[in-house]
């Protein structure tokens, strides 16, 4: 059998994290007093996601992170509050959001038949546990591997050598990773030369400086592409 082991990112491969997000920031705005706009999510989007590049990229920290994207939103809005609390109210309503791609449950159940399936993660732990016990998708798979319980995390190789030393028998050639992230998940596997199967969900242009094994669309091709 091809690919015994399966790797999945979580957040945009298996949750529906878009959905939960702005879930999220509505409540932020609600509690800090604010009115919600789609230029402030939008503005938001843009400081959330300059930092997570920079934490992929290992320039900051996750701590750093959670508490400065609020800082940077606030700054660049014009806006006074507490990006501390703020932080605090957008990680307890993330939480509490389960919700996964239509496709994702019916996939995993069919893959978990055949397949040893894993979850590797840079999301925030407390906020992931607490999500993954509420999942019905949960059994499907045999660990979780949070970056911060691991200490470090993708893209790094020494977070895939971590996952691999800890998955009984697991050899590089029988594992593949399989996200949507080209800064996390495809680099961290081309760092770690591991097979790569990029999620992408929109269709972007494939960019230069990755190795793609495979590209999908939607979770559903991998039952066609794995049996190939």
């Amino acid at each position: 059998m091809r690919y015994p082991i399966l790797l999945f990112d979580a957040d945009n491969t298996l949750f529906d994290f878009p959905a939960a997000e702005r879930a999220a920031f509505q409540e932020v705005c609600r509690e800090a007093g604010f009115s919600f706009s789609e230029e402030g999510y939008a503005l938001y989007h843009r400081c959330n996601g300059e930092l997570w590049e920079d934490f992929n990229a290992g320039r900051c920290t996750k701590e750093f992170l959670l508490v400065e994207r609020f800082r940077r939103y606030l700054a660049r809005s014009g806006q006074a509050g507490d990006p501390e609390q703020m932080n605090r109210t957008h990680l307890r309503m993330l939480a509490t959001s389960a919700v996964l791609f239509p496709d994702a449950l019916p996939v995993c159940r069919i893959l978990a038949e055949k397949r040893r399936l894993y979850i590797i993660t840079n999301a925030v732990e407390s906020v992931q546990r607490t999500r993954f016990a509420a999942s019905p998708i949960t059994p499907c798979f045999q660990d979780f591997f949070i970056s911060e319980t691991v200490g470090c995390g993708k893209p790094e190789k020494a977070y895939f050598d971590y996952v691999l030393a800890r998955i009984p028998g697991a050899k590089p050639e029988d594992c593949l990773v399989i996200g949507d992230s080209l800064s996390s998940d495809i680099r961290g596997a081309n760092n770690a030369g591991l097979p790569c199967c990029w999620l992408n969900h929109t269709g972007r242009p494939r960019p230069e400086g990755f190795r793609i094994d495979y590209e999908i669309r939607a979770l559903t091709e991998l039952l066609p592409l794995l049996e190939e």
